[in-house]
């Protein structure tokens, strides 16, 4: 598969926003050297743009972005892909859905996934955000579809747009590339308040029915939403 002139534009856009997002992950000290990753499905077609491998976070250029199938192949693009391009390669082909995934090494929340223990919903933060538990994935190895065979397991059947791979880091998904670097930063920072309120004592579980409740209003209330123009039909 070849990037044709139709998606050029397209192609750029993600490129462009990808690139700035991984800003995004040093901003909220989520990464460090040249860890981690963002990428996002370039819509309509079974391709993906991703960070490359190795390259420092403060040189990092649109063009360095590169372009893969959802096989994980490079298919326009100078740089090597990241090492993790075949796990989101594979959570694009599973889960229809996601439009875009990132990887972090970010502390608190990587600790959870070395000790591989879900981070347990014990704040409205977490039910709003997660919608329960934020689960963990099992163990696997870099550099094939191990890990994204493990997202997808881990994902199914839950609300949560995060989990922690276990004694590797979290993962996070979104229907788009921005939403899946807004669960990154989220999930560290539940990750982090959870460790502490453990420290001081016993922490209570939010009742299911009550997950539920914020969850649905978070998602589907909370915000902004279209006002009516003067004199439109309301």
């Amino acid at each position: 598969m070849t990037v044709t002139s139709e998606i050029n534009s397209v192609v750029a856009e993600l490129r462009r926003e990808v690139c700035e997002l991984h800003a995004q992950l040093t901003k909220y000290q989520l990464v460090i050297w040249t860890a981690g990753n963002v990428s996002a499905r370039v819509p309509g077609h079974d391709l993906m743009v991703i960070k490359p491998s190795g390259v420092d976070y403060d040189a990092l250029t649109p063009d360095d972005i590169v372009v893969c199938d959802l096989h994980g192949n490079l298919v326009d693009g100078r740089l090597a892909p990241s090492s993790d391009t075949a796990a989101h390669a594979y959570v694009y082909r599973h889960m229809p859905e996601v439009g875009g995934v990132v990887h972090t090494h970010s502390t608190y929340a990587t600790a959870w996934a070395a000790r591989g223990e879900p981070i347990p919903c014990v704040l409205t933060m977490i039910a709003d955000e997660f919608g329960g538990d934020i689960p963990i994935g099992p163990f696997a190895l870099i550099g094939d579809d191990s890990i994204g065979r493990g997202i997808v397991e881990a994902l199914r059947g839950s609300r949560s747009p995060a989990v922690l791979m276990r004694n590797h880091g979290p993962f996070t998904v979104g229907p788009d590339a921005r939403s899946a670097v807004k669960a990154a930063v989220m999930v560290e920072d539940v990750a982090r308040t959870v460790h502490i309120g453990q420290q001081l004592g016993a922490v209570d579980r939010i009742d299911d029915r009550d997950v539920a409740a914020l969850f649905d209003r978070y998602q589907n209330v909370y915000g902004q939403t279209a006002v009516p123009q003067e004199g439109s039909a309301t």
